[in-house]
C-alpha cells in the first residue's frame, strides 16, 4: 500500500498481475487485475491500472472495477553527503468503469506525496494522501504509510510496513495495517511480490489482515 518515489526508467516498462484484498471476520474484499507503468521521461512515469474486484459476503462475485490513470513525478533527488530524499507527487485519477455492484459510477481522484532515503542495503520510504471520493455514500479519505527494507542478497529483499487509511464511505470502517513483505528476483526481468498482515485498528475487527501479491515484469 505504501508506494515509493523513484519511477520506471525512462524508455521502460514495469507491468504487473496483482491480487490484494482485506480481510473482516465476516467478508473478503479485494482487486485482481493488471497494473502497467511506463517511464515516459526522465523522472516521469505514466500508469494504467485495470481491476476486476470481488468480494466473498455469501460466496465469491466479481464485476469490473474503475480504472485508475497515474503520472508519478520525481522532484527531488537524494544525495549521498545530505539527508534529502526523492520525493514524488503521483495523483491518480480513478475512471467510473466499476460495475454497479462495486462501484458509484463516479470518478475519483487521490494525491499523494512519497519520499524515500537510501543507506546502503537498506532503504526507508512513504508519505501521505488524499482521496476527493465524490457519490453517494462515500467521504474523502486520508492514507498514511511507511516502510522499510533490507536487500538480503541480489535476488532477496525484505520489508516491513505499517499505514493507516480513514473511512471511505459513511459509516465505513478506518484500516490500521502492519505489513510484512518479500520481493524476490526470478530473472532479470521477472520477480515475485508479496505482503501481508495483521489489521488492529479496533478490538471489534479481531481477524482483519490485509495482503498482496504479484507477478512483476520489468523491460
Amino acid at each position: 500500500m505504501t508506494d515509493d518515489p523513484e519511477p520506471t526508467d525512462t524508455g521502460h516498462w514495469e507491468d504487473y498481475l496483482f491480487v490484494l484484498g482485506t480481510h473482516f471476520p465476516s467478508e473478503t474484499t479485494g482487486q485482481l487485475g493488471f497494473e502497467f507503468n511506463y517511464g515516459a521521461a526522465p523522472d516521469l512515469q505514466l500508469s494504467v491500472t485495470a481491476p476486476l474486484n470481488y468480494d466473498e459476503p455469501n460466496g465469491y462475485r466479481f464485476g469490473s472495477g474503475d480504472i485508475q490513470l497515474g503520472a508519478k513525478y520525481r522532484f527531488l533527488h537524494q544525495s549521498e553527503d545530505s539527508w534529502m530524499p526523492d520525493v514524488s507527487v503521483y495523483p491518480s485519477l480513478s475512471l467510473p468503469t466499476a460495475s454497479r455492484i462495486f462501484g458509484v459510477q463516479q470518478p475519483s481522484l487521490y494525491l499523494p506525496i512519497w519520499m524515500q532515503k537510501d543507506f546502503g542495503k537498506w532503504s526507508t520510504f512513504g508519505g501521505v494522501g488524499y482521496d476527493i471520493n465524490p457519490g453517494r455514500g462515500n467521504r474523502n479519505f486520508q492514507f498514511i504509510g511507511w516502510a522499510v527494507t533490507r536487500s538480503v542478497t541480489e535476488r532477496l529483499n525484505i520489508g516491513v510496513e505499517i499505514y493507516h487509511q480513514t473511512a471511505a464511505t459513511v459509516g465505513g470502517t478506518a484500516l490500521t495495517n502492519l505489513g510484512i513483505g518479500v520481493i524476490y528476483q526470478l530473472t532479470k526481468h521477472f520477480a515475485l511480490m508479496a505482503s501481508g498482515g495483521p489489521g488492529f485498528e479496533k478490538p471489534s475487527q479481531s481477524g482483519q489482515a490485509s495482503f498482496y501479491a504479484s507477478v512483476q515484469l520489468t523491460y
